[in-house]
Parts: C-alpha cells; sequence; structure tokens
C-alpha cells in the first residue's frame, strides 16, 4: 500500500484563531481545475494517493447505476449521500432496496447512530438501537444491492472487491479519473475504496460536475442527473444544517465531503476543487474549498462571505465565540 502525502509535501490550508492567536494549522493539498478542466492551481503535492473516503461515492453511484440501478429524484441523491440518518432519510433508502426487492437486512453497512442530533435523540428516548439503515452510508449501499438484482449478481458478497459489481465500479471510476487506481482499501463502511491522486480525483469531479443529461455518451448522460438530482435534494446528500446541504442550496455547487478531511466541490461554471487536510480533520475542508473556488473567481466573494457565516466554524471560550477556523489559501 502507498503512503500518502507527507507533512514536507503540505502546505498550510487554514488556521483556527482563539482570541486573536493562532491555536491550530492544518495543513495539506488541493487541486483547482478551470471550467475546461485545465489545472489552475496547485497547494503541496495532488499526485501522491490519498484515500477519497466518502467523497468517492459519486464515482461509486455512477457505478451501481450503469450496472443497472435505475435510481431518479431523492433516491437517485441518496445513492451519494453521507445522510445523517434521519427519518425522511430512511425512508428513502427503504424505497429503494423496496425497488429491488430487498429489505434492511441486506445491507453489508454496519449498525450505526443516526448523526442527526434530535433523531438520535429521539430513538435513545425510545429506548433503540444502533441499525444499518441509520448508518450514513446506507443509501450507496442499497444503490449497490439494486445494481446487484438488475444485473443477476449475488447480493451477499456484494462488497468484496472480486464481486462483479466493485470490479464494474472500479472500472467505471477509472474511466473517470482517467488512469489507475493506486490501490484498495476498506472503507469505513465495508465497501471497497480506491487509492488516487488528488488530481484524479478532481479531474473525475469535473467530468461529473459538468456533464450534461444531453451528452451522447450514456455516462455522461447519466452522470448529469445525479448532480441534477443532488442539487434538487440538497437534503438528502447530508442532512439539515450539514455542510455539503448547506453549500448546495446556498451556492449552487456540487459538494461530496469524505473522511479524514476529503472535500470535492464543483463550482455552476465547471471549477473544480479537490482537497485534502494531512491531519483528517474535516472541520475547515468546506471552507477551503469555498475559499479557493472563489480564489480563481468561480464563486463570488459575497456569497461566499453569506454561506461561510452558515458554517460551523466559530471557535467558543466560555460559551461565546472567541475565534474562528478561517481558511488561508
Amino acid at each position: 500500500m502507498p503512503e500518502t502525502l507527507t507533512v514536507a509535501s503540505s502546505v498550510e490550508l487554514a488556521v483556527i484563531e482563539r482570541s486573536g492567536l493562532v491555536e491550530s494549522r492544518h495543513a495539506g493539498a488541493a487541486v483547482v481545475l478551470d471550467p475546461e478542466g485545465a489545472v489552475a492551481l496547485t497547494l503541496g503535492d495532488v499526485e501522491t494517493p490519498i484515500l477519497p473516503r466518502s467523497s468517492l461515492k459519486p464515482l461509486q453511484a455512477l457505478g451501481s447505476l450503469t450496472a443497472g440501478a435505475e435510481l431518479a429524484g431523492e433516491r437517485l441523491a441518496l445513492a451519494t449521500a453521507s445522510h445523517s440518518g434521519t427519518d425522511r432519510h430512511v425512508a428513502v433508502v427503504r424505497g429503494i432496496l423496496d425497488q429491488a426487492g430487498l429489505d434492511e437486512s441486506h445491507l453489508g453497512c454496519p449498525a450505526a447512530w443516526p448523526t442527526d442530533t434530535a433523531t438520535r435523540d429521539e430513538m435513545v428516548r425510545e429506548l433503540g438501537s444502533p441499525q444499518r439503515i441509520r448508518m450514513n452510508c446506507s443509501g450507496k449501499h442499497a444503490a449497490m444491492l439494486f445494481a446487484c438484482v438488475a444485473s443477476g449478481w449475488d447480493t451477499a458478497t456484494y462488497l468484496d472487491p472480486a464481486h462483479p459489481l466493485q470490479v464494474h465500479t472500479r472500472e467505471v471510476i477509472e474511466r473517470l479519473t482517467g488512469g489507475r487506481v493506486a490501490a484498495t482499501a476498506v472503507d469505513g463502511c465495508g465497501a471497497p475504496v480506491y487509492a488516487m491522486g488528488l488530481s484524479s480525483l478532481a479531474r473525475a469531479a469535473h467530468r461529473i460536475g459538468t456533464s450534461s443529461e444531453r451528452s451522447p455518451f450514456a455516462l455522461h448522460r447519466t452522470a448529469g442527473a445525479l448532480v441534477r438530482a443532488v442539487r434538487e435534494n440538497p437534503w438528502a446528500i447530508d442532512g439539515p444544517g450539514r455542510a455539503d446541504t448547506i453549500v448546495i442550496e446556498r451556492l449552487g455547487v456540487f459538494a461530496k465531503g469524505g473522511a479524514e478531511g476529503v472535500m470535492i466541490m464543483v463550482a455552476p461554471n465547471g471549477a473544480t476543487v479537490a482537497l485534502k487536510v494531512l491531519d483528517g480533520s474535516g472541520r475547515a475542508t468546506t471552507a477551503i474549498a469555498l475559499a479557493l473556488l472563489e480564489r480563481v473567481g468561480a464563486l463570488a466573494a459575497a456569497d461566499v462571505g453569506q454561506t461561510m457565516a452558515l458554517l460551523p466554524l466559530s471557535i467558543t471560550g466560555g460559551g461565546v465565540d472567541v475565534g474562528r477556523i478561517r481558511p488561508t489559501v
């Protein structure tokens, strides 16, 4: 397994300020593509492989869709989601499973509590327990299972990297990135996740984010439908008051955060960011991506400022705001 980027090959992307002092710094790497897909800016090492984690979900969703999972609207958006496990999210995931003639017992992801605080509190009051369908990746898994049913593939072993679905999905990912994946690992949900450089991840995100439903190529038509579904249902990909949902609602971007400090974001004009925060923290990733898109002129400063104000970027002391997470790109 190749190692990821190093401290020496990273650059500062954000700082955490408390009472006027810089308390912490987030280093990492980022690449920005212009609307035509050419490299507009690189910060740090964007070629050494990283694990995209959930930022890979749009690519994996396209693997499931092109393998026969016929989804639209909310269900299509949930196929690429890291949802917060609300009852509304769960109802849509159940709908995908029902469409496939399956139920939540077929899900291969681990049981989890919802990340939505209100939903979790209600479950605790009702003496509930973690559930697979509440796990943030359950939409992706439901879409994978639907693809298996549609293609006549075994549903019990769908997470095996050698399973026909995963082989097909890897081929789709390599078509979108334009290169071979560097390594295969196991994601937190149990599905395969593939290592690649940020440049490759950005290239794939740009191709997805700029695809047209009128394209002569089936994969691009499907990608265009996926992006439209997410933009029309931003609540589905994340959850109320959560970062990806906020920026999609406010700015019309296509955004997908991943664990361990990964983010992809495509502006309405096609400019694209892919970034990795080296220490794995995700608290600054959305702000960094917005700042980079503003820097290259893809988003207006006023719109970015208003959106930043809605993100959880405040640093508190004694119950009041005393600082802020601030991008330095």
